[in-house]
């Protein structure tokens, strides 16, 4: 059987860089070498694109971008290459690749950019495609939209530029206290600030813009966070629901990658009904939101039991003891069997959106052709609804 050529891209201009190496070692360190025919593409925190051919504990150590292990290299747009470009001793070498992996998290990796590059190129992309991506990795905008769903989310207000401190108290009134202050596209924690009272605001704001050119004030919510993996193109695979335990303040950069004072119950120690709850709505915001592929859903549980939507990670933690696996073996899949998944969803995928218009023939678990009209039935979409606004 031929091996599929496997293109993971990991590092990228991101303040998320050092996840990704994480992620990108435990994704590569566990491609079945019977099946697949890795290449490697690193891109380096200023935004060199390398071929990278070291061993992966480099990348790990973060010591991959050595001259004797890299060439300059960059993905091509170009449908007829369906690839990459690599240079060396002033030549230039095309490679074809069959499926690309980016293990990119935060900005350029999982906003849709690369994605929409690996789109016009019509390679397929493991995970959420352009749409999806960008609207999960804006805050505000996934909100909005979740809340259209009929989903509960917390009230906030959004900023495109910094206020006046009477300015910004006054945009902030319908709210009420403690509010945190993200960045709208960011992730891990980066730039969140919790604002107990007034007078922490004006800070945790300028701090936000550091970030982003957009902010998103919003109130906190009473109750603790849970997450739900998912996985899939139309019929969806939901991982067990997880908890996470906060000794106090909230679950920032530092908490998610060492656990300091936090801790992870999986499964979510909360009753099956709740849990059930938490997977139907896990997978109503991810059609709402157009997501494929795989994408941790993030809640929070109120004491009443409400469900309060967080956000939607499109490229969430990848290690083999990261939450999206962990969820995941939960119900018996394990890190291989994922990444296997995640590989034929991304093909299946390519395929239905380079089929003709009009007509994309995709098989059904019999083996029979379907229709246009059972392809759409087979991927539900909730329906939306006026829920009021923010």
């Amino acid at each position: 059987m031929k091996r599929l050529k496997i293109a993971v891209l990991f590092g990228g201009c991101s303040t998320e860089y050092p996840v990704s190496l994480q992620s990108a070692y435990s994704v590569i360190t566990n491609l079945d070498p019977a099946r697949y025919d890795p290449v490697l593409l690193g891109i380096t925190r200023e935004g060199d694109w390398k071929k990278y051919s070291g061993p992966p504990e480099a990348i790990i150590q973060d010591k991959w971008n050595q001259p004797q292990y890299c060439v300059p290299a960059f993905l091509t747009p170009s449908r007829s290459l369906h690839g990459f470009v690599s240079f060396r001793d002033g030549l230039s070498t095309t490679e074809k690749i069959d499926v690309a992996f980016p293990v990119l998290h935060g900005k350029n990796g999982e906003d849709g950019t690369l994605q929409g590059l690996l789109s016009m190129a019509g390679i397929p992309c493991v995970g959420c495609g352009v749409l999806s991506s960008a609207l999960c990795m804006d805050k505000d905008a996934a909100h909005r939209l979740v809340q259209l769903a009929g989903i509960s989310v917390p009230r906030s207000v959004a900023l495109t530029k910094e206020l006046p401190k009477a300015e910004l108290l006054k945009a902030v009134e319908v709210l009420h206290f403690p509010l945190f202050i993200k960045p709208v596209k960011s992730g891990s924690s980066f730039g969140i600030t919790k604002a107990d009272k007034p007078d922490m605001l004006f800070d945790a704001v300028h701090s936000a813009f550091q970030f982003d050119n957009k902010v998103l004030i919003e109130e906190a919510v009473d109750g603790f966070e849970v997450g739900c993996a998912v996985l899939g193109n139309d019929a969806l695979t939901v991982g067990e629901v997880d908890e996470i335990e906060l000794s106090h303040g909230f679950f920032d950069y530092t908490e998610k990658y060492t656990l300091k004072t936090s801790k992870i119950h999986m499964p979510a120690r909360i009753d099956a009904e709740t849990a059930s709850r938490i997977k139907k709505t896990a997978q109503i915001i991810y059609l709402a939101l157009d997501c494929s592929g795989f994408a941790r859903v993030d809640m929070f549980l109120t004491p009443d039991r409400k469900i309060v939507f967080n956000e939607v990670n499109t490229i969430p933690g990848f290690t083999s003891h990261s939450r999206y696996p962990s969820m995941m073996k939960g119900i018996g899949m394990d890190f291989k069997q994922i990444i296997d998944q995640l590989i034929r969803l991304a093909i299946e995928n390519e395929n239905r959106q380079s089929a003709p218009a009009g007509y994309r023939k995709r098989k059904s678990d019999s083996g029979k052709s379907l229709s246009p009209d059972a392809l759409r039935t087979k991927r539900k979409r909730p329906q939306i609804r006026t829920a009021g606004l923010l």
